[in-house]
């Protein structure tokens, strides 16, 4: 019985929202794709949409992140499994022979190209077996319809994955990148993995794998971050958090948030708006940008700088919180436990990390110095 279960694979974790997403997209796709093809003029050709195309939308629109998944993927690895089949198709004229040989060497040319996409086994066999009509376009069946396909249905995937919440193409973002550009690991790569020890991992084990390295990394450090949560307790930010924060309002003026900040000897503020949601942060980095006192400034910004200089004429400068503050803000919530905080300290370097409640509007705010009080108060209580 064990074994009968073994052909079923597990549950999926994909959310009732992420599968109507993908099915969505993937009428969209299609759709799209099969009408401006036939626009294209693909509909004199054999076929307008060839049927590896289905398979093709499986991977762009349920796994974006897959690497099997990506532009050079489809478009590569569909157009060169075409030609690839075309040529086995004239040189080998037994199908019962042709056939799988055009499946192997597009495999082994996808390989040694690194454009893996499984649809493409697929269109090598369509080029064979497709029938006189495919075999009379030659090697033109490889760039219409099929590499006309592969790139429309690229381009509605990159459309509508970005336009739904998902990155594609999916370019790898390490979350043990050291943000301050040293050669040191991140800090909490220092006694857990690091990127060299996962790259030795797949390394050793040798096989595809469908998932993008960067998300497998994420996972590995979410379970790290979830055993690290059991072994110290369940402390929450909220335990922790700073209730009495000082606060600043968007409009307010940069010399009363300067003051503000010097006051109460803060290295940043909360930016919140009159629902108390967190708008942004403004810190001491963002009043050294505003006085020209770092590095901020792009060539085009120097040269408009200097032409209004020698002209008499000055660029407007910020008025109030809201024209320097970050508004692209981490925060977590009141009920998360204070691993949560541990990445977004050491590893993304922030100083203080706002706290919403259920509904996110801002509760407090824990400091690096909260933290680590919390840590060394966990540690210290901990049975021996």
């Amino acid at each position: 019985m064990e074994w009968v279960r073994s052909f079923v694979p597990q549950a999926t974790t994909a959310s009732r929202g992420e599968r109507l997403r993908a099915v969505a997209g993937a009428m969209v796709g299609l759709f799209v794709t099969y009408l401006l093809s036939e626009m294209a003029g693909a509909g004199s050709m054999p076929l307008t949409l060839v049927a590896p195309m289905g398979a093709s939308a499986v991977l762009l629109f349920c796994v974006p992140a897959s690497p099997l998944a990506q532009p050079w993927s489809v478009i590569g690895g569909n157009t060169i499994s075409a030609l690839v089949g075309i040529a086995c198709a004239r040189i080998v004229h037994e199908p019962l022979l042709a056939a799988p040989l055009a499946g192997a060497v597009a495999i082994f040319v996808m390989f040694m190209l690194r454009c893996l996409h499984p649809p493409s086994g697929a269109v090598a066999l369509t080029a064979v077996m497709g029938g006189p009509a495919v075999h009379a376009a030659g090697f033109t069946f490889a760039l219409l319809p099929v590499g006309l396909n592969s790139a429309l249905i690229v381009l509605v995937a990159l459309v509508f994955n970005n336009l739904t919440g998902r990155r594609y193409p999916h370019t790898q973002q390490s979350a043990l990148r050291n943000v301050h550009a040293t050669r040191d690991p991140v800090p909490t790569a220092r006694l857990g993995f690091t990127t060299a020890d996962l790259d030795a991992a797949l390394a050793r084990y040798g096989q595809v794998l469908d998932v993008s390295r960067d998300d497998l990394e994420a996972i590995l450090l979410e379970t790290e971050m979830r055993a690290y949560a059991r072994r110290f307790g369940t402390v929450t930010c909220a335990d922790i958090m700073s209730t009495d924060a000082v606060t600043v309002g968007p409009a307010m003026g940069l010399p009363h948030a300067w003051r503000q900040l010097r006051r109460h000897r803060l290295r940043a503020l909360p930016v919140l708006d009159e629902q108390r949601r967190v708008v942004g942060m403004i810190g001491q980095d963002d009043f050294l940008r505003h006085v020209g006192l770092d590095d901020y400034l792009t060539l085009r910004e120097r040269l408009r700088a200097l032409l209004g200089h020698l002209l008499g004429v000055r660029a407007p400068q910020p008025a109030a919180v809201a024209d320097v503050m970050q508004k692209d803000v981490a925060s977590v919530r009141a009920d998360d436990t204070i691993a949560h905080l541990v990445p977004l300290m050491s590893n993304e370097g922030l100083h203080h990390v706002p706290v919403v409640d259920g509904e996110g509007k801002f509760v407090g705010i824990v400091g690096q110095s909260d933290l680590l009080a919390a840590l060394v108060e966990s540690r210290l209580t901990q049975p021996a």
